[in-house]
């Protein structure tokens, strides 16, 4: 019996991994702002975080130095981002979200909203019933 356990657990993984991947690259699909995952990543963790340091950034998204320091600069190339002087240590920056950059995080928001509302529109009663119990084991198991 723990072998079918296991294999069922382990049959269930990888159904939930191929069902997230998919759901996920056809929520990304929805954003028409032309960043990248890494960008749009970048700019939602400081929007999040109201404002952060490069480093901190980095480590948040878990990527080198160096190449949050292009992410960070392509964002600000297209007006999304601003560093400003850290208030108590003039060798550091700050980094901010801007006007821009907010309203297009609450459009790619919105759109991915209205694409999943759709789809949750388009099962049974039954079936959005059980997503809603299924939603806190799925917020639990993104934060383990």
């Amino acid at each position: 019996m723990a072998m079918s356990q296991t294999r069922s657990r382990a049959g269930l993984a990888q159904d939930l991994r191929i069902s997230i991947a998919r759901l996920s690259r056809r929520l990304r699909a929805q954003s028409t702002s032309g960043l990248s995952i890494t960008q749009q990543a970048a700019l939602a963790a400081v929007e999040r975080h109201q404002s952060m340091s490069p480093r901190q950034l980095a480590e948040h998204e878990k990527v080198q130095p160096p190449s949050m320091t292009r992410v960070i600069a392509a964002l600000e190339e297209q007006n999304l981002l601003v560093r400003t002087p850290h208030p108590t240590d003039g060798r550091q920056v700050v980094l901010n979200v801007t006007d821009q950059g907010r309203e297009l995080l609450k459009e790619q928001r919105r759109r991915k909203q209205a694409w999943l509302s759709q789809r949750l529109e388009e099962l049974t009663p039954e079936e959005r019933a059980v997503l809603r119990q299924a939603a806190p084991i799925l917020e639990k198991l993104s934060r383990s």
